[in-house]
């Protein structure tokens, strides 16, 4: 009986040390990625080589912007890293454009405090600001995004990384007016009157 209880002490012993190696392994193998695709971006660093006034600006003080917002520490209790990081940046979207109507069924709490005079929906005949993750029939809903945008609109695709080709394919659209490839996430102005650029990002 002893014998046997101290069997299966052991056991879990093992068995929670195992798992702990497994997950420290997995979490440290995240954040090495994090790494690798930051320094092999490093060139791209808060709007280095950026010629356009616009886009210099856009990247410097939305998308790299490090000060502290209102709302930051009210927002994104209990959200992994990658989470807060996206929604920090879709806030500091909505709240630079300051839209009228966004499409997002994510971050609604985020895009909300950006933007409280913004309705937010989970679809729309035409919209200021839309968030489309890369999951489902994305491709389906591209094309549905290019009949809802304006010049003024800005798409993010949250999760670029896990079709890259589709990624280039919206960059290389003629719709598509001005890109930023974050790695993390895409975004997407429409302006007609913009030459086309398509920018990586250090994110």
């Amino acid at each position: 009986m002893i014998q046997g209880s101290f069997r299966l002490v052991f056991f879990l012993r093992f068995y929670f040390v195992v798992s702990l190696k497994k997950c420290i392994f997995a979490l440290g193998m995240v954040r090495l990625k994090h790494i690798w695709v930051w320094l092999n971006r490093i060139n791209h660093s808060r709007g280095f080589g950026i010629q356009s006034p616009t886009d210099y600006a856009f990247v410097r003080y939305v998308i790299n912007e490090h000060w502290p917002y209102y709302h930051y520490d009210e927002l994104g209790k209990g959200d992994d890293w990658l989470t807060r990081k996206l929604g920090r940046l879709y806030f500091r979207i909505a709240n630079w454009r300051q839209p009228k109507v966004m499409v997002s069924h994510d971050y609604q709490d985020y895009l909300h405090a950006g933007c409280d005079q913004a309705e937010i929906k989970e679809d729309a005949d035409k919209a200021d600001l839309i968030v489309m993750k890369m999951d489902g029939d994305y491709r389906t809903r591209m094309e549905r995004i290019y009949q809802q945008v304006s010049d003024d609109s800005i798409l993010i695709v949250e999760g670029i990384w896990k079709d890259m080709d589709f990624w280039r394919e919206v960059a290389g659209d003629e719709r598509s007016r001005v890109t930023f490839d974050l790695y993390y996430c895409g975004l997407v102005m429409f302006d007609k009157k913009r030459h086309k650029m398509n920018y990586i990002i250090n994110f």
